[in-house]
């Protein structure tokens, strides 16, 4: 059984993001980047599978930039096999993302596809549903736990009242949360051996899909400073603030 695992180069985490001078988006200059949280997750699993002889290959795609690449280096370092590069300078929206990623799934015939539930930069959590819904394959959001066999997928997620397992046949779409796993620090053999793992680039146009942006961005700015707090020596006092402020 074959994985494909999407994954995307994002700001780092521990990095602060800075909007451009003419807050048309986030200044990416001199940023650390790197693969998206959620995504790094996904390939640890991907890859915990294949080393539990349930999976025979891993296969990590991105959408981007030449730069994107990157992230592929890291999912290969984690231990994806190979990675497949669909290169565009184009700003991609959710909808085309999902879109690429129907005729690459298409195309690889995977028994799972396995990604982040959202990225850390847009925070759109809408890839994985929309690619569900393209293929019409069943899907299971936010993973917390997932046990593949031959022909089912069987996934936990928390819910407000407690835990959700669902059953899904294969193919199937999961999308995973932060407490599926802890991913592995990838070690120095490793990162050397993914330099000579095998990329494929390809480009929008050869799977036939048009990226241009649907969505227009207006502008992008700063939040608000938050203002600085005041102490109280009683609850009297306390309530009485609230009431002054309109909170009570």
């Amino acid at each position: 059984m074959k994985i494909l695992v999407p994954v995307k180069l994002v700001i780092d985490s521990n990095a602060k993001a800075r909007v451009k001078p003419d807050q048309s988006g986030v200044d990416l200059a001199n940023v650390k980047l790197s693969i998206n949280p959620f995504d790094e997750i996904s390939v640890e699993e991907a890859v915990r599978l294949k080393e539990a002889g349930k999976v025979s290959e891993v296969v990590a795609v991105t959408i981007g930039v030449a730069k994107a690449q990157d992230a592929l280096r890291a999912a290969l370092a984690i231990g994806a096999d190979r990675g497949i590069l669909i290169q565009t300078d184009e700003m991609v929206e959710p909808l085309a993302i999902a879109k690429l990623l129907a005729k690459v799934a298409e195309a690889e015939q995977p028994g799972v596809v396995i990604l982040g539930k959202q990225a850390i930069d847009d925070d759109s959590n809408q890839t994985g549903q929309m690619l569900g819904a393209l293929l019409g394959w069943p899907q299971a959001t936010f993973a917390s736990k997932v046990d593949l066999s031959a022909e089912a997928v069987e996934v936990t997620r928390e819910i407000d009242g407690g835990h959700q397992t669902l059953k899904l046949t294969l193919p199937a779409i999961v999308t995973t949360d932060l407490r599926l796993n802890e991913p592995r620090y990838p070690s120095l053999p490793n990162i050397m051996k993914a330099k000579k793992k095998p990329i494929e680039t390809k480009a929008p146009a050869d799977y036939g899909v048009d990226v241009t942006p649907r969505l227009k961005l207006l502008k992008v700015s700063e939040p608000p400073a938050r203002s600085a707090g005041i102490k109280v020596k009683t609850a009297g006092e306390l309530v009485e603030k609230l009431k002054s402020a309109g909170a009570l």
